[in-house]
């Protein structure tokens, strides 16, 4: 019987089969045919396999090296940018809010900025008052400091150095004595409508002020947007907000009750009348009550929950409490 010749020997049919197995593998490397059995045609195919692969593995580690340059080059950025951004929180008061925008630092550096800044974050530098904005805390024995009103909605209130909005609601009457209470919403007065915003824990919102916002008229505003939500300051009464409200205006110089005057008449009809009950008690002169009467039908009557023992003015400007029958 004739015995099988053995696969693995020189020259065996096994061998052509490895052999033709090994160029199948590489034919899309070389463009060979891969019907070839010549030795030194094989020798010339295994030396383009192994150029090919040492170009491939050069083309690797260059792309590896560059990218571990570029990391390096990204955290020596960062750092460097870090340090900027130190020394100029430094000049900053505290509680001052800040964005990346704030440190005028090239565009293509902003991405370094905003990690920078992250990272101070966690490290306890700086804190976070929502995405994208910070601010430099203020400490005390109590526990940290949050922003003030201001601050946290100052970009409602200021653009491009112009005037568009100003404080006003429950900072306000605080701040003009008519509460105590300290709220962690946030009013706005600005001539356009615009949709309540969250920020933190504080919901900023926004009342619609018909007159133009300057300067000069932010205070009269804030004392006739007093007026107007006199029902819904909270922590008092309406009586009490009177009687403070009546103070508040008798300080008031010529000009201002002047500007108090003209302010008004952009308001609803039972501001102007309660306004100008106000300013009859305080003794102001008749040429400003009539300005303000002659935009009154003398007709309506305005139910507000005020006595007559805090407005004895109150019946001239046809105001009457809600128990009134």
């Amino acid at each position: 019987m004739q015995a099988f010749a053995n696969p693995l020997q020189k020259g065996g049919k096994g061998m052509f089969f490895i052999k033709l197995r090994y160029l199948c593998a590489f034919r899309l490397l070389v463009k060979r045919p891969i019907f070839c059995t010549d030795i030194e045609e094989e020798q010339e195919l295994n030396r383009k396999h192994l150029i090919v692969f040492f170009v491939i593995l050069s083309r690797f580690l260059r792309n590896k090296r560059d990218i571990l340059l570029s990391l390096q080059h990204d955290n020596e950025t960062i750092m460097n940018i870090t340090k900027e951004i130190r020394r100029r929180i430094a000049g900053f008061s505290e509680d001052y809010v800040f964005t990346a925008s704030d440190f005028e630092i090239d565009t293509q550096n902003q991405s370094a900025v905003v990690k920078a800044l992250n990272r101070m974050v966690k490290s306890g530098e700086i804190s976070k008052l929502a995405k994208g904005r910070f601010y430099k805390p203020r400490r005390t024995q109590f526990g940290e400091l949050k922003p003030s009103a201001y601050q946290i909605a100052k970009d409602y209130i200021e653009r491009d150095g112009k005037l568009i909005g100003y404080i006003t609601g429950y900072s306000a009457y605080n701040a003009l004595g008519l509460t105590t209470q300290i709220s962690s919403y946030i009013q706005i007065g600005t001539n356009k409508s615009r949709r309540s915003v969250k920020r933190e824990k504080y919901t900023i919102s926004f009342i619609l002020q018909q007159n133009p916002i300057t300067k000069k008229n932010i205070e009269i505003l804030r004392i006739l947007d007093a007026i107007r939500f006199i029902r819904e300051i909270p922590a008092t009464t309406p009586n009490d907000a009177c009687l403070r409200l009546k103070e508040i205006v008798r300080d008031l110089n010529d000009e201002q009750r002047e500007m108090l005057v003209k302010c008004v008449a952009k308001y609803t009809n039972y501001v102007r009348a309660l306004c100008g009950a106000i300013l009859e008690d305080i003794g102001c002169n008749d040429s400003l009550l009539e300005s303000i009467r002659k935009t009154l039908n003398g007709v309506t009557e305005y139910k507000l929950p005020i006595s007559e023992s805090v407005l004895p003015t109150k019946q001239n400007w046809k105001i009457y409490e809600p128990t009134r029958k």
